[in-house]
Formats: structure tokens, sequence, C-alpha cells
């Protein structure tokens, strides 16, 4: 028997079908990304050999010491194999966006005028959080 508060509701199905989708390929493209960098196909940022000389320091100095880009300005180093597996990361950061999105005419059309409310605020709010706009904190 099953009762109607124990099935999900469109908009959440809608969610979970995103997020499902949105994870798989999120994790093929990090596979793939990875897979390019260490095979060598495309020269890293940093070399694998060197690595280890930065694994002990803080952020700040490793920024420093390689003038390392921060915020989005690795996009302009996509080409390496180093940053290219950043593709993936960003594509699963920003797939609760997408979920939101996508659910965002379901509320509507069901008059749902607080989530309506809440799916705007999250989209905004975590929209504003991924432009990096806001600068807080010491980096």
């Amino acid at each position: 028997m099953t009762n109607e508060r124990n099935k999900a509701s469109e908009e959440q199905m809608a969610y979970a079908g995103v997020l499902n989708i949105g994870m798989w390929l999120g994790l093929a493209v990090l596979v793939v990304t990875f897979f390019v960098y260490i095979s060598g196909v495309l020269p890293s940022y940093v070399p694998i050999d060197d690595l280890p000389k930065y694994w002990t320091m803080r952020v700040h100095d490793f920024n420093v010491a390689l003038n390392a880009p921060t915020g989005w300005h690795w996009t302009a180093l996509v080409g390496k194999g180093d940053y290219l597996n950043f593709v993936g990361i960003a594509m699963l950061s920003g797939l609760t966006i997408l979920c939101y999105i996508v659910i965002l005419p379901i509320l509507i059309r069901k008059k749902d005028r607080a989530y309506v409310v809440i799916a705007i605020a999250e989209i905004l709010v975590l929209s504003l959080a991924a432009s990096g706009l806001l600068k807080v904190g010491g980096h």
C-alpha cells in the first residue's frame, strides 16, 4: 500500500532527474579531464613532479609562489591539464542552481507562491555566491 504522502511530487522528481543526469555528467567530465591531466596530453600549469614542493604551503603562499589565479580567473588556464579539471568541479557546483531553475516553472504553474519565492531566492543567492562578486575572508 502506497499512500499519497509517500510519493514524490512533480518538482521533486524534476529536481532529482536533473541532479542525477548532472551528477553523472559531471563525474564523467572529472574522470576524462583527470586522465587528460595525468596522461600529459595537455601541459600542466604546475608540473606534476613539482607538486610535492607546494603541498605544505598555505593557499596564499601557493598562489603567490606560482602566480596562480584565484576566483574565476582559472578559466583563462582551462587549456592547461591541471586547470581543465576545474570544469567538472564547476559543473557540479552549479548543478543546484540548474535544479532550482528547472523546478521554478512547476512551482509557478502550481501557484505555490512561498516555494516560488524560496526558489528564486536560492537561485539569486547561489548565483551571486558563485559569481565571485562578493569578496569575504582573506582570499
